[in-house]
């Protein structure tokens, strides 16, 4: 054994950032991108069609219904596991919200759009990679409790809406305090039972999975234009 190989092993270990924050960083661009685009400006700045949001709505089902199923049948993963926590489910909440948008017959109106169907393809491949879903849910659920409370309150405001029907995605209330649920959850994700060849690959999915979900954002501009919203 090459004892001072495994010493500066441990040294640049201990050197490291938390891997959350490793995370983060390498993530930032990615994040920034999501933000530039003109859907989510339009989201953000309040002038989003009523019809915009509902579609974003949509495709955010098939996202978290993917998740979710993936997320119950890794719970008992030794790596997954960890950061699964069942009050964070937002199907339940996005039902509610697709009725008060689109009617009862909700399931019948609504489809996943192509980027949405190939993010959701991906997600499902993570039955087979366990580290690989935790990128997949710290870059959705994660992203929902900083920045989505934001767009509860524009959305709101904007479209008359409430907290238990139209906005109820962005109700984490069952967490109780935000900011120490997420302390919590970055703890978990500093304490994964990986090595560090796996940590660079959560990293480039989590890079992955931020790309996916900018494509939907950008499909969804296409599709509603933020210069034709009032």
């Amino acid at each position: 054994m090459d004892v001072t190989a495994d010493q500066h092993t441990t040294v640049e270990d201990e050197a490291a950032p938390p891997f959350s924050e490793r995370l983060r960083t390498a993530t930032w661009d990615r994040h920034e991108d999501a933000e530039g685009q003109g859907f989510t400006q339009a989201l953000l700045a309040g002038r989003l069609s009523r019809e915009g949001y509902a579609a974003m709505v949509a495709q955010h089902y098939f996202a978290y219904t993917a998740l979710e199923e993936v997320a119950e049948a890794l719970a008992g993963d030794p790596v997954a596991g960890p950061v699964v926590t069942r009050e964070l489910d937002r199907v339940p909440a996005l039902r509610r919200d697709l009725a008060a948008l689109y009617g009862p017959h909700w399931g019948h109106t609504i489809r996943p759009s192509r980027p949405t169907a190939t993010y959701v393809a991906r997600i499902r491949q993570m039955l087979d990679w366990p580290a690989g879903f935790v990128a997949h849910h710290y870059t959705r659920y994660l992203g929902d409790l900083s920045g989505g409370q934001f767009i509860r309150r524009i959305a709101a405001r904007s479209y008359g809406l409430d907290a238990e029907a139209g906005v109820a995605f962005y109700d984490f209330g069952a967490l109780g305090s935000l900011p120490a649920f997420k302390a919590g959850y970055r703890e978990r994700l500093d304490a994964l039972p990986i090595g560090e060849s796996e940590r660079r690959r959560v990293v480039d999915e989590t890079r992955l999975a931020y790309q996916l979900n900018v494509e939907v954002l950008a499909d969804l501009g296409r599709r509603y234009p933020a210069d034709l919203v009032a």
